[in-house]
């Protein structure tokens, strides 16, 4: 009579597990561009065609190339996200005839609660739909909110991982604002 599993076969599925293990250790968080802030360097922020939310066509962050933008990845069902808007609002009013704007990426969502929550903030800035969320994958976002803001040329200048705050935003902003085309 056979008693339990043979002692190879156990070791090869401890090896196994072990192998997995490591291989899921080993991907990490992609640190890049928080690594290249950290450093202040500038990198140049990825680009996606993506949906327009409550609009037809596509936009992207090149179309707003030669401004400062606001990039940040928001949804609906996230009570971070919606706490921020009224301040990301605000935001636009103020930089906007500076050569500013906000541009939001509605991440995973339902487009008409998007909309509904747009509608309720007055939002005025723009937002692109990343519905698999394949464009966050791009800044390596781990949740939301987080925020990226962008230089003229294209460049992430700052990043925020979690809720941005006023003061965060201006000082930001203003450096980047006051830099020429």
């Amino acid at each position: 009579m056979r008693r339990g599993l043979p002692l190879a076969v156990i070791a090869a599925a401890a090896a196994l597990v072990a192998l997995l293990a490591y291989g899921v250790a080993s991907q990490g968080t992609d640190t890049s561009i928080d690594d290249a802030i950290g450093r202040g360097e500038r990198v140049a922020a990825p680009n996606r065609m993506l949906p327009m939310l409550g609009l037809s066509g596509d936009g992207s962050l090149a179309d707003y190339r030669g401004k400062v933008v606001v990039l940040n990845f928001w949804a609906s069902w996230c009570p971070p996200c919606i706490e921020e808007l009224p301040l990301l609002q605000r935001t636009q009013n103020r930089i906007e005839r500076r050569g500013g704007t906000v541009l939001g990426v509605n991440y995973k969502d339902i487009p008409e609660d998007a909309l509904k929550l747009a509608r309720r903030f007055g939002l005025t800035y723009p937002s692109v739909r990343d519905r698999d969320g394949e464009y966050a994958e791009d800044y390596a976002t781990a949740g939301i909110p987080e925020t990226f803001v962008v230089d003229r040329r294209g460049r992430i200048a700052a990043t925020r991982r979690g809720p941005v705050d006023r003061q965060w935003l201006d000082a930001a902003l203003r450096p980047l604002l006051q830099e020429g085309t």
